[in-house]
């Protein structure tokens, strides 16, 4: 069955106690249309000034919560992004403060308007062209946490993860931590570099296209996906696995998602521990996918699935 979630109503925390929006069985498909993460405070004619009149931030506004009969804790939810739509325009900002780089280094605001009307690049003015490659940022179940908890750093559920290569066509394999899972989504951007330094990407408001499936008791810790992304130009085409982990310390989160990936080699391609070791040395690829959100960096663990005959 195919339903339509619109942006009329919103959330900005992970909170378990918010009521559905929607319930869906497993197998049926959801579009969701998708607030841009400064809450339509950007207009095409906004200029620098107004990056610093958006006042603090106050959570990513998501769309949801959804929840699929039948989930319970230990399951995984499986995501199939089928479309992500791009909006007429985009923004990106440099708040001085914020991002990878200190304040000493951008010391005064700066707002970037694209034009992203034709579907098939970002454009600023006529010397940039950058070819928009659309994903949702933030996508993520409900934890079993008790209260409010903020959507800007990634977490177990998920969360604001902002990997590139969850565009269309790919996967994303979510923990279950609540009965009905309790998904939610938003944040599109139209497209960004790993790691997105400036604590922004092509922000957009989108509309996300996802199918929805569960997986019983497989018992994930962390998000995982399959995509057909490479996460390099030069890397080989073809279906790629990736395992994720979160934390404030890239060499631990580093550690956790080559064992994510030995554990999944194992488990699923019958290698012993020794030989998935061996092979995450040769063929896995580390991503820094996201490192502006504090507490919380995403590295991922990228396999291409192409190495098995």
């Amino acid at each position: 069955m195919d339903h339509h979630l619109d942006d009329a109503q919103i959330h900005q925390e992970w909170n378990n106690a918010l009521p559905p929006r929607l319930e869906i069985e497993p197998g049926d498909t959801v579009v969701f249309d998708c607030r841009d993460a400064a809450n339509r405070y950007y207009r095409r004619s906004s200029t620098h000034d107004d990056v610093m009149g958006r006042g603090p931030f106050r959570g990513h506004p998501l769309t949801g919560p959804v929840r699929v009969k039948g989930a319970r804790p230990r399951d995984v939810l499986v995501v199939e992004i089928l479309e992500v739509k791009p909006a007429e325009f985009g923004w990106t900002a440099i708040r001085p403060g914020r991002g990878l780089l200190p304040e000493a280094d951008f010391s005064k605001p700066y707002l970037q308007i694209w034009d992203l009307s034709d579907g098939r690049f970002a454009r600023a003015g006529t010397h940039i062209a950058v070819p928009l490659d659309p994903f949702p940022g933030v996508m993520g179940t409900a934890l079993d946490e008790p209260g409010g908890h903020s959507t800007m750093p990634p977490r177990k559920n998920g969360g604001n993860m902002d990997i590139k290569q969850l565009t269309a066509g790919s996967t994303l394999y979510l923990p279950v931590w609540m009965d009905g899972a309790l998904f939610s989504v938003g944040d599109t951007h139209g497209v960004q570099g790993d790691g997105e330094v400036c604590v922004t990407a092509v922000e957009m408001s989108g509309r996300v296209t996802a199918r929805f499936g569960l997986q019983a008791q497989r018992g994930l810790a962390e998000p995982q996906l399959r995509t057909t992304r490479a996460p390099s130009a030069a890397a080989p085409a073809g279906s790629w696995f990736a395992t994720t982990a979160h934390g404030p310390d890239l060499f631990a989160a580093s550690q956790q998602a080559v064992r994510y990936m030995i554990d999944h080699l194992v488990r699923e391609r019958g290698l012993s521990r020794e030989q998935a070791y061996i092979l995450c040395s040769v063929t896995v690829d580390l991503k820094i996918s996201e490192i502006v959100d504090a507490p919380n960096w995403i590295v991922s663990a990228f396999l291409p699935e192409g190495v098995f005959v």
